[in-house]
């Protein structure tokens, strides 16, 4: 095992594109990392200079705490995981495994051994004869994951691994991939775009924006105290509700379009933040999955027209409109990217039993504390 250590890392292309902006990172002995954000955000070209398939630009790349800037890609002692697997057609199962093996000219009996164990440990024993074409994509996926195992390296580096596979298989290996990594304890950083498959995943997520990382934490702390809107809004499915909206005197209440919302006085005092920005401004952020339909009136809550209701078995989604303006996030820098909707489309969650009917005009409630700030400007949470 070995810790991998990004400092002020960055990647421009002649052109002058810079893909990543001064990244740093640190992913401890045996730490499941994952790197998140959408397509073009820097993750796959953080990843492949870790491995050395990029140059780095500038910055300093550690692994257990050597430099590696320079070091060949062979010498990095790391496994990496493609998303098209990269098996060799011409080979068998047991050839693909134990090929890296035999380029760096292990003994026959040795590799015999290591591509026994690791086919034995990823359920691959019967399949040892048999060619990639003969194969399901999870048992390639299988076979990928055997031949970076069998190598025995200090880190694992995955790229997308599972996107190619349908959605059950996917919930089935990323379930097997997590159980892998921690049964044997290799440090690891794992790129995905899914962010279900990195808060399933991950000890820690770093979240990714234009060659940036916007966060890097616990799937948890994400999730409950995310750090700008864009964290916000990535982090939670269906994504959280962003409202532009103005915070009244002493920040006791909130005006989303014609309607205020009261504030109780516990919320205040948990974000002493909140009262710099009574009288101004905010963006309002609220997770469909905490709101409520007819909820207590001791909760903040509003008026909603329902438009659409989608059922999904034990719950469903009801999206309503309010005359507050919509916000969401575009794909510029910070403070520049922040678009405006012309209406207030929202979106609950909420369980199949409550029965909204559409054209129906609903309070929407939700605990106070689940309820999130964020300043327009800097697109930062108010927290403190």
């Amino acid at each position: 095992m070995a810790t991998i250590s990004l400092e002020g890392v960055r990647k421009r292309y002649p052109n002058g594109f810079e893909a990543v902006k001064g990244i740093d990172l640190e992913v401890s002995e045996g730490e499941f990392v994952v790197l998140v954000g959408p397509s073009g955000c820097g993750k796959t070209t953080l990843l492949r200079m870790v491995a050395g398939l990029e140059e780095i630009t500038a910055g300093v790349l550690r692994i257990g705490g050597s430099v590696m800037n320079e070091v060949a890609p062979k010498n990095r002692d790391i496994a990496m995981v493609f998303q098209n697997y990269a098996l060799y057609p011409h080979m068998t199962v047991a050839g693909n495994i134990g090929f890296a093996l035999k380029l760096h000219k292990m003994p026959k009996a040795e590799v015999h051994r290591r591509v026994e164990d690791a086919a034995r440990f990823m359920g691959l024993t019967d399949l040892l004869d048999q060619k990639p074409a003969q194969l399901s994509g999870g048992q390639r996926q299988r076979v990928a994951m055997g031949r970076a195992l069998v190598r025995e390296p200090v880190a694992f580096l995955m790229d997308e691994p599972l996107s190619n596979l349908d959605a059950r298989l996917r919930v089935q290996m990323r379930t097997e991939i997590s159980r892998l990594q921690r049964r044997l304890g290799v440090t690891t950083l794992y790129v995905t775009h899914d962010q279900t498959e990195a808060m399933t995943m991950g000890d820690r997520v770093a979240v990714l924006r234009a060659g940036t990382v916007r966060q890097c934490d616990t799937p948890q702390q994400l999730y409950d105290r995310p750090a700008d809107i864009f964290v916000g809004e990535f982090i939670g499915s269906p994504a959280m509700n962003l409202h532009r909206a103005e915070l009244g005197p002493g920040a006791r209440s909130v005006k989303l379009g014609s309607q205020t919302v009261e504030l109780p006085d516990s919320l205040v005092r948990a974000r002493p933040g909140l009262e710099r920005c009574a009288n101004t401004a905010v963006v309002v952020g609220l997770r469909p999955e905490h709101l409520r339909i007819n909820g207590s009136a001791d909760e903040p809550g509003f008026l909603g027209d329902v438009d659409l209701v989608e059922p999904l078995g034990s719950e469903m989604l009801v999206h309503f409109g309010i005359d507050a303006v919509r916000v969401t996030t575009g794909e510029g820098e910070l403070g520049e990217s922040l678009a405006l909707g012309l209406s207030g489309e929202s979106v609950a969650k909420v369980t199949a039993t409550d029965k909204p009917k559409p054209g129906e005009r609903l309070r929407f409630s939700l605990p106070a504390e689940r309820l999130h700030f964020f300043e327009p400007e800097s697109e930062l949470a108010i927290w403190e």
